[in-house]
This record gives structure tokens, sequence and C-alpha cells, in this order.
């Protein structure tokens, strides 16, 4: 199993990361080893020796058998579930690496920074041009998304990753965050919904 992210997927994220708006020609995708994986409502270990972390919504989705070179039109057959995932992130690492042109697996890919929702079958939810999803701390909304405001749509994002790394059951794909990054503290307490069904509950320890 291995976990593909993209990264600065929707329009309002990208233009805060690049200042203004630039829609790159293909998607930018990053990876997380399966440890990174977090999952059954199990808490979060806000690492105390890799400065700030950050956490950010993201759909993401499960792919549902082997493919490669995958046609755009056929992608919608490959995944069969979607849920919340978050994606934490060293924010401080991540710039140094970015600056210095290094890859960004230490600030990515770390222990536990990867968290899960329950999976929901694709056939019992709105279509995904549709799909709306949030995120909540502490009882308030810090993050909102609509899956239609993607750059890189879900399927174009299979056929896209399929030509580089084959795809097979029960890899995951972290389809990007819309606006809102927000600094993991102790004692947070995070809720995900997706089409409006908590699919999230854990705590930053």
């Amino acid at each position: 199993m291995k976990i593909l992210g993209i990264e600065t997927n929707y329009a309002p994220h990208n233009k805060i990361s690049h200042e203004a708006l630039s829609i790159p020609k293909e998607p930018v995708i990053f990876t997380k080893p399966d440890s990174a994986l977090l999952k059954g409502g199990k808490p979060f270990f806000v690492p105390d020796f890799m400065g700030p972390v950050h956490f950010q919504a993201v759909l993401a989705v499960r792919i549902c058998r082997l493919g490669k070179s995958i046609p755009e039109r056929f992608a919608h057959r490959y995944y069969d579930a979607l849920t919340l995932g978050i994606d934490f992130t060293a924010v401080g690492w991540q710039e140094r690496l970015r600056a210095e042109g290094l890859p960004w697996d230490v600030c990515k890919g770390f222990d536990g920074s990867a968290a899960l929702g329950e999976w929901v079958s694709k056939e019992t939810l709105p279509a995904i041009t549709d799909l709306c999803f949030c995120l909540h701390r502490n009882g308030q909304t810090v993050q909102e998304g609509h899956a239609g405001g993607m750059l890189f749509p879900v399927e174009r994002l299979i056929a896209y990753i399929s030509q580089f790394f084959t795809l097979k059951t029960g890899d995951i794909l972290y389809t990007g965050a819309p606006q809102g990054s927000h600094e993991a503290c102790i004692d947070d307490h995070l809720e995900g919904f997706l089409d409006h069904r908590k699919v999230l509950d854990m705590r930053c320890k």
C-alpha cells in the first residue's frame, strides 16, 4: 500500500502558496510511506523536534484494482470509496527543503502524518464533482472544500499518476487541500465530515 498526495490542487490554496495563481501543467505529486497512515481514530502525537506542524483536510480516494497507464475515460472504475484525510506537514522543514530544492519526504512522510477517516462507498455519495467536505477543530469549522474546485479532477489524477506508478488495490490518493492550514496543538479535537457525514474523529496529543 502506498499513499500518493497532490500539492496545491485547489485554486485558492495554489494562489496562497505561490502568491499569484499559478496552474501547473501537470499535477505535483508527493508520497507518504505506509508508516505515515493513522486511522481508526488514533491520536496524532505532535512531534516536539520538528517545529510547527500544520494540518489540512483532503479528500481521500481508495484504489480498488490494479492499473497501469489508465486512460482518463476509464479511471472511474479504479476507485470505489472516499473519505476525509488529514495531511500533517512540518512546515518549517518544508520551507527549508523547498528553498534548497530537496525532496519533501521528511516533512510530509513522517510517522502518523496521514490521518484517515472511515471509508464511504462512492455508490452512496453524490457525484464526486458535487462532493463537499469540511474539518472542525474544537467544534469550529476551520476548513471547507468542494471537490468540483480541483484543478486536476480525480479521474485525471488517476490517469496521470498511473503513467509512473502502478496503482494497486488499497493504494490511497490524497487529492490536495483547499484553502486553510492550521498548526496542530496538543488537545486539539479534529472532526471531519464528508457530504455532511462524520467520517473522522481524532485528537492531537
